[in-house]
C-alpha cells in the first residue's frame, strides 16, 4: 500500500457541459482528456466520472465505444483506482425500465415508513401497444398516465407527456414507460446524495388534475422547464387551493437515501420525490446520476469529505496533494 506521504490523485471525467455547468473549469489540472491515452495522464487514486453520453452514444457510434472501451481498459489495468460512481452502476440507471424496478422494491423494503413508487408499464416496441389498454388495466395504472422515455439521459429523456384516457394512449412512442400519475400539490422534493450526506431541495411540479380518465388531450411537457427553480409554466400553477401539505419526513428520506446506497452502490445521485397529497404517502418517482446539485451550496465541501474518507482508507495521513485539492474547494 502506498505511504501516508505519497501524493494521491484524483481526476475529473465529466463532458465539457456538466463540467461548465459545475463550475469546474477552476479544475482543469484534474480533467481527464478521454481522447489520449489515459496511462500518462494517471496514476489516479480516484475518478469522479459521469459517462452518460459516451455510454448512450456508444450503442451507435464507433468513436464513443472506442472512448469506453479505453476508460474500461485503464479502469481494468489499475484494479486500486476508486471510481465514483461504479460503472456498472450508473449504467443501470440509463434505463428507466431498470430505475422503475429498483423503485418498485422499495415498497417492501422501507415498509416501515410507508415509502412507494407508483405502478408503472414498460413498452418495449410497438408490438406492445395493441395490448397496452388492456395492460395498464390489469396493473392497475390510472389515469393521467405520465409518459417517459426508456433511455434517461440526454435532452429527449426530458421530453415527457400526461396522458388522459384510452385514446391518449395512441400517442405513445416505444421504447418508454407509463407511470400512474399521482397528484402532489405541484411541489417536487429533489433528494442530492454525497457519500453519508443529503439535501432536500424544493422545486415547482406538474399542478394536480382531476383521477380518471377524460377526454382532455394529450399535454407534451418537458420536465427540466417544468421543475427549474425559476420555472414559469402553466402546468405548475395550482387551479385550486391545495390543502397544506406536510415536507417529507426527514427520518423516512434518510432511510430511503440508506436503502439506495445499499441497493444502487452509488455515492453520488439524486432522488425525486413527492408527496401524494390525498395519503401524504412519500412517493418516489425518480432517481438521476450525478445530478447538479443546483441550491446546495455544500456539494463541494461535501465531495471533498466523501473523497477524504475514501483515500483515508487507503492511507490515514492527508498529504500535501490533497491539501492543495483541498484549499482549491475551501477557496470557491
Amino acid at each position: 500500500s502506498p505511504s501516508p506521504m505519497s501524493v494521491r490523485r484524483v481526476g475529473f471525467c465529466l463532458s465539457d457541459k456538466k463540467r461548465r455547468r459545475m463550475n469546474l473549469d477552476a479544475f482543469t489540472d484534474f480533467c481527464i482528456d478521454l481522447t489520449q491515452s489515459l496511462g500518462p495522464q494517471g496514476p489516479f487514486d480516484i475518478i469522479i466520472h459521469k459517462l452518460s453520453d459516451v455510454i448512450v452514444e456508444a450503442e451507435h457510434d464507433s468513436q464513443s465505444q472506442q472512448l469506453l472501451d479505453n476508460f474500461q481498459s485503464y479502469v481494468s489495468a489499475h484494479p486500486r483506482t476508486i471510481l465514483l460512481d461504479p460503472l456498472p452502476a450508473m449504467t443501470q440507471l440509463l434505463d428507466r425500465f431498470a430505475s422503475c424496478r429498483i423503485m418498485s422494491k422499495l415498497h417492501n423494503s422501507l415498509r416501515d415508513w410507508c415509502i412507494c413508487s407508483p405502478p408503472y408499464l414498460e413498452i418495449h416496441s410497438a408490438a406492445d401497444l395493441p395490448s397496452v389498454q388492456q395492460t395498464v388495466i390489469s396493473r392497475g395504472l390510472s389515469f393521467p398516465l405520465i409518459c417517459k422515455t426508456r433511455v434517461a439521459h440526454g435532452s429527449l429523456s426530458h421530453e415527457m407527456s400526461l396522458i388522459f384516457s384510452a385514446d391518449g394512449l395512441a400517442d405513445v412512442q416505444p421504447p418508454c414507460v407509463l407511470q400512474s400519475f399521482v397528484n402532489h400539490g405541484a411541489v417536487l422534493h429533489k433528494v442530492y446524495v454525497v457519500g453519508d450526506r443529503h439535501y432536500c431541495v424544493e422545486r415547482p411540479s406538474i399542478k394536480n388534475f382531476p383521477p380518471g380518465p377524460c377526454d382532455r388531450e394529450t399535454i407534451f411537457f418537458n420536465s427540466h422547464q417544468v421543475s427549474k427553480p425559476e420555472s414559469n409554466s402553466d402546468l405548475t400553477a395550482l387551479d385550486e387551493n391545495v390543502p397544506y401539505l406536510p415536507p417529507p419526513s426527514s427520518e423516512a428520506v434518510a432511510a430511503l437515501v440508506k436503502e439506495l446506497r445499499v441497493q444502487l452502490g452509488m455515492a453520488l445521485f439524486g432522488v425525486d420525490v413527492i408527496i401524494n397529497i390525498h395519503t401524504h404517502t412519500l412517493t418516489v418517482i425518480d432517481i438521476n446520476i450525478f445530478p447538479g446539485y443546483e441550491g446546495v451550496p455544500q456539494f463541494f465541501s461535501s465531495l471533498l469529505s466523501h473523497i477524504k474518507t475514501l483515500l483515508e482508507q487507503h492511507s490515514s495521513a492527508m498529504n500535501p496533494w490533497l491539501q492543495k485539492f483541498h484549499q482549491c474547494f475551501t477557496n470557491r
